[in-house]
């Protein structure tokens, strides 16, 4: 190879960006961000929106759980061809920061747009629109944000930065559901916006939620600075970005081959983790016959114990190491969801209370929500660690592509199993069966997880090669 274009051996992210200390400050403001997105992730994506637009009033709830389950699917699939060339350019241009302002700003603009879903079926097709490509941009904004945490952290409390990151959105999340069901579901006093009518309050919540990610994106757009660039001429074009893309993976292998196990491994079980959310809500409402009210109360308590297991998880990581976390929130997910998937279809009397009700997803699902947070923030300050300074951006950019590479997996299967359920079991009990895909998904992660070596454990952790664009 012409030592000219020869890999460049290179120190972790989080050992140079970082500096010499961590500014308060500046977690803070990064940290926002987070508190923000849960109006996305949370009452959108989870909790209130998906809910709405997985109602009779579309068509029925297994339908358009089928087509809400599709159109993330396709979402996946576009963010797998695009993210490549995100992380690479942001980096090389000294425009993560930029990019992250740019998308956040078209999710909450697709999030805004939502007030035009009305309910009728002839608006299912806009909605699972409107929300799949808020997925993709929300994905291209993540990616720049999560590199992000190697400039405001530290090798010794990465992880600790990483998981009070996640609580953050995790209790943002709370208070946005909390401000949600006061205003615009069970509302406290009367005024326009409580309108159920053409589902005018929960429409409404789409605006809301887009002020609140708008609002609270904008801290990190200051406090945090823009990397110097790095790019070189007109740099190479977008086709030309995945050639330089896979020469680049081909030189992580030489050099740190067990960056690319986790990045598969994590591919898997992050679409495990994404659907958990994403479907959670929907099967409490349509499985477990949540109003949209109860879902909403049992989503204020599953963030506050999201929140604890992320900032809990997060002191771990620093302590046990990033795939301990991750091992043991993986197994917990899967006890958790296979009770939920069990008791949830019959009469199941233990200790005189019947588990076939509200009181196993109340439980369980709870569960869940504990060891979702570990294990997202776990895999994230992961992957900061092994981060080359200056390339935090596209490494993450492959954390994405990997990612949703495989991110039709948890909603095809989910899909999937209620499709094949529907004609074999009563009308309304095929969606139960989904939890069985993500149970699936969520599996496979952890078995391709277990042969990969822990960071302290990896060779050649510190050597991470860097291919010049040119």
């Amino acid at each position: 190879m012409n030592s000219a274009a020869a890999p460049e051996a290179i120190q972790p992210a989080s050992e140079v960006e970082s500096g010499n200390g961590v500014s308060r400050g500046r977690v803070l403001a990064w940290a926002a961000w987070d508190w923000g997105s849960a109006a996305f992730n949370a009452v959108m994506t989870t909790f209130v929106f998906t809910v709405y637009l997985t109602s009779s009033a579309f068509g029925g709830e297994d339908h358009a759980s089928a087509v809400l389950g599709g159109a993330l699917a396709i979402a996946g699939a576009a963010i797998a061809l695009l993210a490549p060339v995100t992380g690479q350019r942001s980096d090389a241009g000294g425009r993560r920061k930029l990019w992250l302002g740019v998308n956040t700003a078209a999710v909450a603009l697709l999030t805004g747009l939502c007030f035009f879903v009305l309910p009728r079926p002839e608006f299912l097709l806009l909605g699972v629109t409107l929300i799949a490509l808020g997925n993709v941009f929300f994905e291209f904004a993540g990616l720049n944000y999560n590199a992000m945490l190697a400039q405001i952290s530290t090798p010794k409390n990465i992880g600790k930065v990483s998981g009070f990151g996640w609580g953050m959105g995790y209790l943002g999340g709370i208070v946005a559901l909390l401000i949600v069901l006061q205003l615009f579901v069970q509302p406290s006093f009367e005024w326009f916006g409580a309108s159920t009518e053409d589902g005018l309050n929960i429409r409404l919540v789409a605006v809301f939620s887009a002020l609140w990610l708008a609002i609270f994106a904008i801290p990190v757009l200051f406090a945090v600075p823009e990397l110097p660039s790095t790019k070189q001429g007109a740099g190479p074009g977008f086709l030309a970005s995945y050639g330089l893309l896979v020469r680049r993976i081909k030189a992580i292998y030489r050099t740190s081959p067990h960056t690319i196990y986790f990045l598969l491994a994590s591919a898997v079980f992050r679409d495990g983790l994404a659907a958990v959310f994403t479907f959670g809500g929907i099967i409490a409402a349509g499985t477990f016959g949540f109003e949209l009210k109860e879902v909403i109360v049992f989503a204020i308590f599953g963030n506050v114990v999201a929140a604890a297991g992320a900032i809990i998880g997060g002191f771990l990581d620093d302590k046990v190491g990033p795939k301990a976390v991750i091992v043991g929130s993986l197994t917990g997910l899967l006890v958790a969801g296979s009770v939920i998937l069990i008791l949830g279809g019959g009469n199941h009397v233990f200790f005189g209370m019947d588990w076939a009700g509200t009181t196993t997803f109340w439980i369980f699902g709870l569960f869940l929500c504990l060891f979702v947070g570990p294990a997202q923030s776990a895999s994230r300050a992961y992957l900061a660690r092994l981060a080359p300074h200056g390339k935090s951006g596209e490494l993450f950019g492959l954390y994405a592509t990997t990612g949703r590479a495989v991110s039709f997996l948890a909603p095809a299967l989910f899909t999937l199993c209620i499709t094949v359920a529907a004609p074999l079991v009563a009308p309304g009990e095929a969606q139960r069966w989904g939890i069985l895909g993500i149970i699936l998904v969520l599996l496979a992660g952890l078995l391709v997880l277990l042969p990969v070596k822990a960071p302290g454990k990896a060779p050649g952790k510190s050597e991470i090669a860097v291919v010049p664009a040119a």
